[in-house]
C-alpha cells in the first residue's frame, strides 16, 4: 500500500478530480476545496495524497491547514486505513482531525485512536440535503443581493455563525478575505431585509460540477422565529438554480432540529450524514 504525496496541486488534481467526480454529492467538500483553495498562496501549504494498492488508485485525501483532513475519498477497511495513517502521519503529525461522511470519518478516527492511544471528540454532526421541488415560504420582507457595501456586516455575521456552529472562530483574521472571495468567485450572496433592515443572510456557491452548495445561512438571534432563515434560503436556492446548478445542496447541524425541519419544508431532502471529529492526544502520546 503506497501513499503518494504531492507538492503540485495540478498533479494531485489529475487523479483526484476523476476519482471524486464519480460521486459529486459525496465528495462536495473535497471538490470545492480543490477548485477554490489549492491554487491559493497560503502560509501553510495543503497536504494532498492518493492511496494506491498495487498501482490501483483506492483512496484520496487532502487537508488545507488549519482544517481537518477530508476523508470522503478514503476506504473504510481498517487495514487500508492503518497503512494510510502510518504514511500520512509521517508528513502531517499534527493533523487535528477528520471530516467527511460519517462512516469514512469514524473509520479513520477509530484507527487513529488505536494507533496513538488518543481519543476523539465530535465537533460537528451534519446531514447533507439536496433540493427537490423548491417551495418558498410566505414571509414578511424581501431578498436583495449583497454588495461589497455590506462587507463589514457579512464578516461579523460569518464570525458569529462559526462561533455558534463550532464554539470558536477557526481563523478570525481571514474573515474579510473569505467574504471577499465569495464575491470574487461569483457566489450568490443574498440578504433578507424586513423594513429595510438586514435580518438574515445566505450564500450559495457558484455552480461547479453541476453543484451549488448553500452555506452559510445565518440569522442573528434577535431576528429568529420569523421565518427569515427559510425565506433567505429559498431565495438563494432560486439564485443557484438560475445560475445553472442541477444539484442545490446544503449541510445542516444535526444538533439544531429547527434547521433540519425548515429546510425540508422548503423542499430539501436528506442524502447522507457527515461528521467532523477532533483528535485528542493524551499526554503520553504527544
Amino acid at each position: 500500500m503506497d501513499l503518494q504525496l504531492y507538492d503540485d496541486p495540478r498533479a494531485f488534481r489529475a487523479l483526484a478530480d476523476p476519482f471524486y467526480g464519480t460521486d459529486t454529492l459525496r465528495h462536495t467538500v473535497a471538490l470545492t476545496v480543490m477548485a477554490r483553495f489549492l491554487g491559493m498562496k497560503r502560509d501553510t501549504p495543503p497536504i494532498m495524497g492518493t492511496l494506491h494498492d498495487n498501482g490501483e488508485l483506492v483512496g484520496v485525501a487532502l487537508r488545507t491547514p488549519p482544517w481537518p483532513v477530508i476523508v470522503s475519498g478514503l476506504p473504510t477497511d481498517p487495514d487500508l486505513i492503518d497503512s494510510f495513517l502510518a504514511q500520512w502521519l509521517a508528513a502531517d503529525p499534527e493533523v487535528p482531525g477528520v471530516s467527511g461522511p460519517i462512516e469514512n470519518a469514524q473509520a479513520v478516527a477509530d484507527v487513529w485512536a488505536r494507533r496513538t492511544g488518543g481519543t476523539t471528540n465530535v465537533t460537528l454532526a451534519t446531514r447533507l440535503f439536496r433540493l427537490g421541488e423548491l417551495a418558498p415560504p410566505v414571509t414578511s420582507g424581501q431578498a436583495r443581493e449583497a454588495t461589497l457595501a455590506d462587507l463589514d456586516l457579512l464578516v461579523r455575521w460569518r464570525g458569529d455563525f462559526e462561533v455558534e456552529a463550532l464554539g470558536f472562530q477557526r481563523a478570525p483574521d481571514e474573515g474579510p478575505a473569505s467574504v471577499r472571495r465569495m464575491f470574487e468567485n461569483g457566489d450568490s450572496m443574498i440578504l433578507w431585509e424586513d423594513g429595510g433592515v438586514p435580518v438574515s443572510w445566505a450564500v450559495a456557491s457558484a455552480p461547479m460540477s453541476g453543484m451549488s452548495r448553500v452555506g452559510p445561512v445565518y440569522t442573528p438571534t434577535e431576528h429568529r422565529e420569523h421565518g427569515y432563515g427559510s425565506a433567505v434560503t429559498a431565495a438563494v436556492s432560486q439564485h443557484a438554480l438560475a445560475a445553472g446548478a442541477s444539484d442545490v445542496i446544503l449541510f445542516t447541524d444535526l444538533a439544531n432540529p429547527v434547521s433540519n425541519s425548515i429546510y425540508q419544508k422548503i423542499g430539501y431532502r436528506p442524502v447522507y450524514d457527515a461528521t467532523e471529529l477532533e483528535f485528542v492526544r493524551l499526554p503520553s502520546t504527544v
